[in-house]
């Protein structure tokens, strides 16, 4: 029905968009999406927590255009937060600056690659008073994940309990791995040693008669 609504040059604007209601925006492709006029969800209220990383990446960008014009207004972190799960790491590091003590529960649903590119210093900016609430989190993921990345001192700085952290000089040794030898090959192996004596005794015999 969606696909037929385009098809018949309609725009998937702000009528469109409540008729089709946060259950079914997840089921919209790609191009059904870049066809969202991005004002229309300024009208709207969609929750897109349950689609698919494509569908959030392309929602948030929509909803970025959406509220470009309110950026530096402390009302745009409640606009653009449930859009937040699509948000690429340097707009996530951006609002880390505008004191918007965003929740953990929150930051959980964040992209796990933007996630990943955040310092403590940034994550700290972006939680503010919630801070404190992450240490309840640190053997979950993605903050476990998030912890193993970051430097155990600049975690210490925090002043919130958070573990897992790199020790200064520590060394990840990757032990190398080599293909397993098949039944054939260890034969082989086998053989060569088990004539080696013999290998050994001609050519120490050939070396004295010569």
């Amino acid at each position: 029905a969606i696909q037929r609504y385009l098809e018949l040059g309609n725009a998937l604007n702000a009528t469109a968009l409540d008729a089709i209601g946060t259950k079914y925006v997840c089921l919209l492709n790609a191009t059904q999406l870049k066809a969202i006029d991005p004002p229309s969800l300024r009208l709207v209220s969609l929750d897109p927590s349950a689609c698919s990383q494509e569908t959030k990446n392309l929602l948030y960008q929509k909803a970025k255009e959406a509220f470009s014009d309110q950026h530096h207004l402390p009302a745009y972190y409640e606009l653009i937060l449930p859009y937040l799960g699509g948000a690429p790491a340097a707009d996530l590091k951006a609002l880390s600056k505008d004191d918007v003590n965003m929740n953990v529960s929150t930051f959980v649903t964040l992209r796990r690659d933007s996630l990943m590119l955040l310092t403590p210093g940034e994550v700290q900016g972006l939680l503010g008073v919630q801070l404190p609430e992450l240490a309840r989190w640190q053997s979950r993921e993605p903050v476990r994940d998030w912890l193993a990345l970051q430097k155990q001192s600049e975690l210490d700085e925090l002043h919130v309990g958070l573990t897992g952290g790199t020790q200064e000089g520590y060394i990840n040794l990757v032990t190398p791995k080599f293909p397993a030898m098949s039944s054939a090959s260890l034969g082989s192996v086998a053989m060569a040693f088990h004539l080696l004596p013999a290998l050994l005794l001609s050519f120490l015999t050939v070396s004295i008669l010569s």
